[in-house]
């Protein structure tokens, strides 16, 4: 076993990762030391203690501060992904002491979040009243590093191919177009047939600039020879994108289940504008190597189902997938 190996299986106590994530958080050692009810030597020398048993530095003082090296910001991913893992678990045990469900932490992006994760969780809380579900909106950019240090059980959204990693297990589940939506009371819902040209002249909120949908709308507006709208947010926030559609009165690109569920509510008018664009389909992505609960494959599950009713031939076509 090598030096490395053995402190990893052998050396390191939680105290030690805790004082490497704080170090990587505070990037100070008197405020680490702050965080963690320590004094401020006590937590230099668990650092050079630390080291002593790496080998190597894993961070850098200096009056600015602390910074952590190349190594340091590897151990303290590891760090934090271990101190999640500990804490999910002590969670799990208490709820099952206390006649609870367990603790269920899911990333959503705007495309799944209306009808596919809401449902499932619905149907997830009338089975285990006493889970706890924790949802956290975002765009890949901001979920695939939560959930590569266990911060996230997994993730529901399209499954974005420029972020493909070994690391990953996805699995599809439906295909999901956009549509062109407007507020109620924008000009542009009363046009019977709104052309591109007329659409490029209104502020829009948009996908971030890596998504799919973003790229291929930016190629329809090239489609037809027109540069993609100059007046521009860019947001992958339900309630952000919301916001601006009815106080800016912005034009938005969503997926159409977004669309139809801003109709139900009297939100949003979908405007008659084809777009045919094909996009990655919308499904689960999780760490392979992951912690896997039974909460957690519960509401999978689910997920699974409302996607199946949703879609008829969905269960047929779902398939499993490394990305590469």
């Amino acid at each position: 076993m090598s030096d490395i190996d053995r402190v990893l299986r052998s050396n390191l106590k939680l105290k030690h990762l805790q004082l490497v994530v704080a170090l990587d958080q505070f990037r100070h050692l008197g405020r680490a030391a702050e965080f963690l009810s320590l004094t401020q030597p006590a937590v230099s020398k668990s650092l050079v203690e630390i080291e002593r048993m790496f080998g190597l530095p894993l961070f850098v003082r200096s009056t600015r501060g602390t910074e952590p090296t190349a190594y340091g910001e590897k151990v303290a991913r590891f760090a934090r992904s271990v101190l999640a893992d500990y804490a999910r678990t002590r969670e799990d045990i208490a709820a099952i002491g206390s006649g609870g469900a367990g603790h269920i932490r899911v990333g959503a992006m705007v495309v799944a979040t209306p009808s596919l994760v809401a449902p499932a969780v619905a149907r997830l809380k009338a089975e285990s009243p006493r889970c706890v579900v924790s949802i956290e909106e975002g765009d890949l950019s901001r979920l695939l590093p939560r959930l590569r240090v266990a911060e996230l059980d997994f993730i529901v959204g399209r499954l974005e191919p420029g972020y493909a990693a070994p690391d990953l297990e996805t699995e599809a589940l439906y295909t999901e177009s956009m549509a062109v939506v407007v507020a109620p009371d924008h000009a542009l819902a009363s046009v019977r047939q709104p052309a591109w040209a007329l659409l490029a002249q209104h502020p829009w909120v948009v996908p971030p600039a890596w998504a799919s949908s973003r790229i291929k709308l930016d190629q329809m507006f090239y489609k037809h020879r027109l540069d993609p709208p100059g007046d521009i947010i860019e947001s992958a926030s339900f309630l952000m994108t919301l916001t601006f559609l009815q106080q800016r009165h912005c034009v938005a690109f969503v997926a159409s289940e977004v669309a139809r569920h801003l109709a139900q509510q009297g939100l949003a008018v979908t405007l008659p504008v084809a777009v045919p664009i094909e996009l990655p389909p919308v499904g689960l992505l999780r760490l392979r190597t992951g912690l896997r609960t039974p909460a957690g494959d519960r509401l999978l599950d689910l997920l699974r189902q409302v996607a199946a009713e949703r879609v008829p031939h969905a269960a047929a076509k779902r398939s499993r997938r490394r990305l590469a």
